[in-house]
């Protein structure tokens, strides 16, 4: 019978210079500043947002089709509908993040929503 020997793997610690951080939130940034409906500028209280959005671990794709989601929701309404106001701040979305979230379905039904905004907004 064989002897087996515990083998340690080396533990490699990464280095984060802020860039996955930095990068993150440009990402962040820059889908809330294309999303139709919104001003399409970012102020410090949104890169603020972003950063802290990064620190709980929120996925950018998450965002992503939350800001999909809600400028479908917005764009999609009755002809007759008064139209609304722009979205001023990426607090806004908070609420339909944290409803993405929670929704069970595929990555197709958020790419679909993408393919009907492209035909109602041009892009920024």
């Amino acid at each position: 019978m064989g002897r087996r020997y515990a083998s340690r793997k080396a533990e490699v610690k990464t280095v984060d210079d802020g860039s996955r951080q930095k990068d993150y939130v440009q990402r962040v940034l820059e889908a809330y500043r294309k999303t139709p409906g919104t001003m399409g500028t970012v102020r410090r209280p949104d890169r603020l947002l972003a950063e802290q959005l990064y620190q709980r671990g929120m996925s950018v794709s998450v965002i992503e089709n939350a800001l999909t989601l809600a400028a479908a929701r917005r764009l999609m309404r009755s002809a007759d509908a008064p139209p609304l106001n722009s979205i001023r701040s990426l607090a806004y979305f908070l609420p339909v993040i944290e409803e993405v979230l929670g929704l069970r379905v595929s990555q197709d039904y958020f790419q679909h929503l993408r393919h009907k905004l492209e035909r109602f907004t041009p892009t920024r």
